[in-house]
């Protein structure tokens, strides 16, 4: 055999299991990069579906107790900060999902505090309109939990496959990075104050 030969053999080999490699781990990058966007939505879709929930407890609230303006306005601003607040899937870095969670937390706070005038009106605590809102908004916020560890998952295993030797070099020459978590806010641990 020549050198030519044995250098082309070489290549040939080479090629042989570089081209499946980097394929078949662009495609599977692909598909899991995917999911973590499939996840990120659904958060979003829950967290949507509890602004939704918000603004009709806010409305069924106003009618028992108008003069809590105050508060109403202290929601519907929050609500409306935590909507305009959106990730890109494409851009899931620990900036934006900060920002995220910091919106969402105002939100949280707000409802609360709305929470505490509905203490004062034993007749809307006993409204059927609100107490069917109010379980709908609990459930809500357990989908948003369940959502939130489903995306945290899906980003594991992403993160997991693009770690790994040598799917990590195939996955720097291809442009693909590593996937933030969804954390909680810094002092998430301890119990909101809730002033009037």
């Amino acid at each position: 055999m020549g050198k030519k030969t044995i250098f082309w053999f070489f290549v040939f080999i080479v090629l042989l299991f570089l081209v499946p490699l980097f394929w078949g781990t662009y495609n599977r990058l692909v598909k899991r990069d995917e999911a973590v966007k499939m996840a990120w939505a659904q958060v979003e879709n829950q967290y949507q579906r509890r602004a939704d929930l918000i603004m009709n407890l806010v409305e069924t609230v106003k009618g028992y107790a108008a003069h809590e303006q105050e508060t109403f306005t202290r929601v519907i601003e929050a609500r409306a900060k935590a909507t305009q607040v959106t990730v890109d899937a494409d851009h899931l870095n620990a900036e934006t999902l900060t920002q995220f969670n910091k919106a969402q937390g105002e939100l949280s706070q707000a409802l609360s505090r709305l929470m505490v005038v509905v203490e004062r009106y034993p007749d809307l605590k006993a409204n059927e309109n609100f107490i069917m809102l109010q379980g709908q908004l609990e459930g809500t916020e357990n989908r948003i939990a369940t959502e939130r560890k489903r995306f945290n998952e899906t980003v594991n295993k992403y993160n997991t496959y693009l770690r790994r030797f040598p799917r990590n070099m195939v996955a720097r020459v291809l442009g693909f990075g590593k996937k933030e978590y969804f954390g909680a806010d810094t002092g998430a641990d301890t119990t909101p104050d809730v002033k009037f």
